[in-house]
């Protein structure tokens, strides 16, 4: 085995992005920079990731306030409409919430319990179980709730999301109902228009509630997918995976970030010869222990990337391989055997033994991963990614 390192991440820095800046060739010019500066040379199959939000900064994807509130004026004509699901966040939907309100004038906010889908939790589930709450069946009031619970704070935000969401809507002068369900036919008791704010249970919440004789029904996914005068917009996710920009903006999920990564695919293979993969990231999908939360807040990981990246990793165990396989060789013995079994496996593994423990998830959502842990959502300035050696193996030199 001559070479040791596997695996590596780096997290490029890059400047300040700003609207109309040239993202592919800003990539490329990091990489190969970076490259030089410290004797990295470029191979076949490595990875050059851009987070979303330079992409979506440069594309200049933004929305106001005004902006949704007329696009939900357009959807909801009769000026109510019930919100079924949204998670409990200031970064991700408080902006959003302003302009569904501000566009509306009742609204009945219906949040899940004991936590919203991403794991952001209201109230522990000992609480619930303490409450005696049927969290299938149950559904509480505002009052009730505030009788069970009291004020209760996020852990990481110190946030009471019951009394913020409610402000937010009386701000923007809807009047507003906060009701607690986690059935989303419910909200048909207080409305038959409804915007379904959740993001991976959507699908299925609009088809309950159709089914149910909703007279109307939308997804957050189904705002601002088309551009109102200058304003962003995105096709397939609309507010789906938006980030606040300001106290009246928010930021987009970037568009067209197939092409962006073919084309720093092909600038990359004209600079140096090697046809690397490349992709664009949103948030990784991965859970935090201690708080609960699960960290893919936006609509898929990856919005965007090359052909290279499609489908799951094809891995046998080593540690199955050598307690069984070859339970009875060591040392170069066993080395040898391993990287023989190694190179002649299958080209489709699903369901053998020796691939139990292997991670059957997508390329890109575990890439993704690595480069999300890897650019932090704070002030490391390194936006861009690139990967070396993800898709070697034992077998390798």
């Amino acid at each position: 085995m001559s070479r040791m390192i596997g695996t590596t991440a780096r997290g490029l820095r890059a400047p300040i992005i700003r609207e109309g800046d040239d993202i592919a060739a800003i990539a490329v010019d990091c990489l190969l920079t970076a490259c030089k500066e410290n004797n990295i040379s470029i191979r076949e199959n490595d990875i050059l990731a851009v987070t979303e939000s330079i992409v979506a900064r440069a594309q200049a994807n933004y929305v106001s306030v005004e902006d949704i509130a007329a696009d939900v004026r357009e959807k909801f004509p009769q000026g109510e409409a019930g919100v079924c699901f949204p998670i409990l966040s200031r970064n991700r939907f408080a902006i959003a919430f302003s302009g569904i309100c501000s566009g509306l004038k009742k609204v009945c906010l219906m949040l899940s319990y004991p936590s919203d889908e991403v794991g952001n939790h209201l109230f522990s589930l000992d609480e619930m179980d303490a409450a005696g709450l049927n969290p299938y069946t149950d559904l509480l009031t505002e009052s009730r709730y505030r009788e069970l619970f009291g004020t209760k704070m996020h852990t990481f935000t110190a946030v009471d999301y019951v009394a913020y969401y409610r402000e937010i809507a009386e701000k923007a002068g809807a009047e507003i109902e906060i009701i607690f369900a986690n059935d989303v036919r419910r909200i048909l008791d207080y409305t038959p228009h409804v915007l379904c704010a959740d993001i991976h249970s959507r699908f299925r919440s609009k088809r309950l509630l159709l089914a149910a004789g909703a007279k109307s029904v939308y997804g957050l996914d189904e705002i601002m997918t088309s551009p109102r005068g200058n304003s962003g917009y995105n096709k397939d996710y609309g507010l789906l995976g938006s980030n606040k920009a300001t106290e009246t903006t928010l930021k987009l999920f970037p568009r067209d970030c197939m092409a962006l990564s073919a084309r720093i695919q092909q600038m990359v293979l004209e600079e140096t010869g090697c046809r690397i993969q490349a992709m664009v990231y949103g948030d990784g999908a991965f859970k935090d222990p201690v708080g609960k939360i699960w960290e893919l807040a936006d609509p898929v990981v990856s919005p965007g990337y090359t052909e290279g990246l499609e489908g799951q990793p094809n891995e046998l165990k080593l540690k199955y391989l050598a307690d069984n396989d070859f339970a009875g060789l060591k040392g170069d013995a066993l080395r040898d055997a391993i990287r023989g079994a190694i190179e002649s496996k299958e080209a489709n593994l699903v369901g053998q033994m020796a691939t139990q423990g292997t991670t059957p998830r997508r390329l890109t959502d575990l890439i993704g991963s690595l480069c999300d842990l890897t650019s932090g959502s704070g002030d490391k300035g390194t936006p861009i990614i690139f990967i070396q050696g993800y898709f070697d193996n034992y077998a390798n030199d």
